[in-house]
């Protein structure tokens, strides 16, 4: 099975050697599935030939807002729109989960809240003590698409993981991120966090994650029937 995987952001140079771009930070978070990946830098206008060049879509985070006006956000929203239409399996993640929601008749804006950076605790339907995951936004879903169910929250974040029936599934958190890239990011994206939030980049981030769980959640949901 192939997913492609539409890269929305540039992952930061400070990073890239260790991690690779954020493609490949995705294909080793669903190693071990069966997939095969392609990438396609989105962000910088490369898209795929068609919506079915692909058995599922996977739509990665990025520093960009949703609502920016960049020549490339329409066009992405319009494959969205197309892939939906067309019954292919999308999956977003952070700006993918916000894009997702936007191009299906959602809303996306600044959090007036401010931003969560590390980890943080979700409630998710069918798991009773929630999950863990690590974060970096600030901007959030506010309005939710007509097609949309909540499955999963957090006090700070009230649609943290939505699904679209079969269609579609995203979550805001970032399942692919661990703690030492968040450090990472710490340091390579410093200068867009306020000063408040940085004050907390030595807390600890230690401790199990439920990216595994999440892991399978996507792979479960991109090989299911299509109905």
């Amino acid at each position: 099975m192939k997913i492609g995987i539409l890269q929305a952001g540039l992952c930061p140079e400070e990073l890239v050697e260790e991690y690779g771009e954020y493609d490949a930070v995705f294909a080793r978070f669903l190693d071990g599935f069966g997939f095969e990946f392609e990438g396609f830098r989105v962000v910088e206008g490369i898209f795929p030939s068609s919506v079915t060049s692909a058995d599922g879509w996977l739509i990665t985070g990025s520093k960009y807002g949703a609502y920016e006006d960049h020549d490339w956000i329409a066009p992405l929203e319009d494959f969205i729109r197309h892939a939906y239409g067309q019954n292919v399996p999308i999956i977003g993640v952070c700006f993918g989960h916000q894009i997702l929601a936007q191009a299906l008749g959602g809303k996306v804006e600044k959090f007036t809240g401010g931003w969560a950076v590390g980890k943080q605790h979700y409630q998710l339907d069918g798991v009773e003590a929630g999950i863990d995951l690590m974060a970096w936004h600030q901007d959030q879903v506010i309005v939710l698409p007509q097609d949309a169910e909540v499955i999963g929250s957090s006090p700070f974040c009230k649609y943290a993981a939505l699904a679209y029936g079969n269609k579609a599934l995203s979550v805001q958190a970032h399942p692919e991120f661990d703690a030492e890239f968040i450090a990472g990011l710490f340091n390579a994206r410093k200068y867009v966090l306020p000063a408040e939030v940085m004050a907390h980049s030595n807390d600890d981030l230690s401790g199990e994650l439920s990216s595994p769980l999440i892991a399978k959640m996507m792979a479960e949901f991109f090989k299911q029937e299509a109905v």
